[in-house]
């Protein structure tokens, strides 16, 4: 069964459920409506169609029928019978162009791609990895100590001063903060003798420049 046909399947046990209660008197049209999700008068048209046809009415009648922008199927033949003759090799955008400026095509760019790889005229292109991926966080505090610095006019009146900030990655909670006039390897030092005097030693540490990450 398609995902289709088993959405509206659901659609109509419900709306079933509630057309029950509305003509038991416990909802009014306002609050079936909302509890269907669509407005009163979509609710006051299912009723008329579930009256006159019953669950059938309430069918989408869209199903089942071709869509009037479907490529026909002959040219569909034709489309493929020039790729593997006249344009072998060629890319789908590059064989699209033709398509639209010589043989009179219609159809959009997407469909001529997808029709290419689906036939296995043109193979499909490998997934693209993620720019940048999300680090997941560490699971329990103490795993990862997680420490940045943010250059800004902290303290009016004065110049900017870099913010050095240092986190437990898996809670986020500030163990270290303090301003001073520019990050760097004696920031660092000072606000990790602050948090190990306090809280022990992480597993590791996760430190913008100056500092790579590190394992402890």
């Amino acid at each position: 069964m398609r995902r289709t046909e088993a959405l509206q399947g659901v659609r109509v046990i419900k709306f079933r459920s509630e057309f029950e209660r509305h003509e038991a008197g416990e909802l009014n049209q306002i609050d079936a409506a909302a509890l269907l999700g669509v407005n009163e008068r979509t609710l006051r048209r299912w009723c008329v169609r579930f009256d006159d046809a019953g669950e059938s009415g309430l069918l989408d009648r869209r199903l089942g029928q071709v869509s009037g922008q479907r490529v026909p199927s002959e040219r569909e033949a034709q489309i493929e019978t020039l790729y593997r003759t006249r344009y072998s090799g060629f890319t789908a955008k590059h064989f699209h162009e033709h398509l639209v400026r010589d043989h009179g095509f219609a159809w959009g760019y997407t469909w001529t791609k997808v029709f290419l790889q689906s036939n296995g005229l043109l193979p499909r292109a490998t997934t693209r990895g993620a720019h940048r991926c999300k680090r997941p966080r560490r699971p329990l505090p103490g795993m990862m100590l997680h420490q940045d610095g943010s250059r800004h006019g902290w303290i009016g009146g004065l110049d900017a001063m870099d913010l050095i900030v240092t986190m437990d990655d898996a809670t986020n909670t500030i163990y270290s903060a303090f301003v001073c006039p520019e990050e760097g390897t004696v920031s660092t030092f000072q606000a990790l003798l602050q948090v190990f005097g306090e809280h022990g030693l992480p597993l590791s540490l996760y430190s913008i420049p100056p500092l790579a990450a590190a394992w402890l």
